[in-house]
């Protein structure tokens, strides 16, 4: 049995599923033996009631790791981004995000939604982290005619823009333009220990100049579901309820929070290997014909194949029919995401596979 069979456990995945190289994202990854085993052998008690020892444990994990007050455990990065901005803001207020960020592509208009949030998108270059600058310039007062700003909501690692990190000083130079004019600051750190690795940077790093962070633990950290949001606790205290009203009520999801908390104990410094793999491939893609790829400052690999003899969607087809899954972002871009799942090796066989696509 190879290392990725032993760590996708036993039983459902058939010849074919085995031999595909996955690297449409880091959320498919399948949880561990250990994991499995903290899940079969997890106390469990009722969350809503606040009884679930391995929530409980979790949630102080994560408050240790992203030194804050308290954390919460939610069933998705989604769920907790839309939980943040229903604390933080009043209806009719306006959100500064950044125009290609998570919150606006992927989130279904929660914000609107949700909260009876207006977005107010801006360019944030091509880190997508904003400047003090451009947070003052896109800040506006409430007065009769507008309902002003109520949160600035920072992402970490960009997605949108191939896993590029926001440094501490960068997040905090942000923050403190909002907070000179009375906005809280979320960070949706989906990838946030990926940005912690690249940067050498310890997680709190990242939290401190915040009001409130999400940190997901099912993408690269690999366990099978949940996100923590953290913050103050009395923010805390308001999104557990809010948590409730979206329907994020759990009972006894011990069950789930335990290999949680082991991928947050154990897989954050293993993030690196899935940094060099994603250079080793856009190192080895970058080389063929029609294809550009940069280096990736983490796990996500952006290619363009602008100059190649097809379309992003087209590409992604001829990869699957040769065993290699992957994205399109656009008209142009493919994402090919690396995690625990793949490998060095399964990097090269997806090299050498999209190479004789190409």
């Amino acid at each position: 049995m190879t290392e990725i069979e032993s760590r996708r456990g036993t039983g459902t995945e058939g010849e074919s599923e085995r031999e595909r190289v996955d690297l449409r994202s880091d959320t498919v990854t399948a949880p561990s033996d250990e994991m499995r085993e903290a899940a079969a052998g997890a106390p469990v008690g009722d969350d809503v009631y606040g009884e679930d020892p391995s929530v409980n444990d979790l949630e102080a994990t994560a408050t240790d790791v992203l030194g804050t007050e308290a954390a919460l455990y939610l069933p998705s990065g989604t769920m907790a981004n839309q939980t943040a901005a229903r604390v933080h803001t009043e209806r009719g207020q306006e959100a500064i995000v950044e125009a290609e960020s998570h919150v606006v592509r992927y989130e279904n208009a929660g914000f609107a939604q949700h909260s009876g949030l207006q977005l107010r998108p801006i360019d944030a270059g091509e880190k997508g982290v904003p400047s003090a600058a451009a947070v003052a310039a896109a800040y506006v007062a409430d007065d009769l005619h507008r309902p002003g700003t109520g949160l600035l909501c920072l992402e970490n690692t960009h997605n949108a823009k191939g896993g590029l990190v926001a440094t501490p000083g960068e997040i905090a130079a942000a923050a403190e333009a909002a907070h000179e004019r009375g906005v809280p600051v979320h960070l949706d750190g989906a990838r946030l220990a990926n940005a912690a690795v690249a940067a050498d940077e310890p997680l709190a790093a990242f939290a401190e100049p915040v009001d409130s962070v999400s940190l997901c633990l099912s993408k690269g950290l690999g366990a099978p579901v949940g996100t923590v949001l953290a913050g103050s606790e009395a923010f805390v205290e308001r999104a557990r309820g809010v948590r409730k009203l979206l329907g994020g009520g759990l009972r006894q999801a011990g069950l789930i929070a335990a290999p949680a908390r082991l991928a947050l104990t154990e897989n954050v410094e293993r993030l690196a290997d899935d940094h060099a793999n994603a250079e080793r491939l856009a190192a080895g893609l970058d080389a063929l014909d029609g294809l550009r790829a940069p280096t990736p400052e983490t796990n996500i690999v952006l290619v363009d194949v602008a100059d190649a003899a097809f379309d992003a969607e087209t590409f992604v087809e001829r990869c699957a029919d040769v065993g290699v899954l992957a994205g399109a972002m656009d008209a142009e871009t493919v994402r090919f995401c690396t995690h625990l799942d793949v490998d060095r090796a399964g990097v090269e066989t997806a090299r050498s596979r999209v190479a004789d696509v190409v």
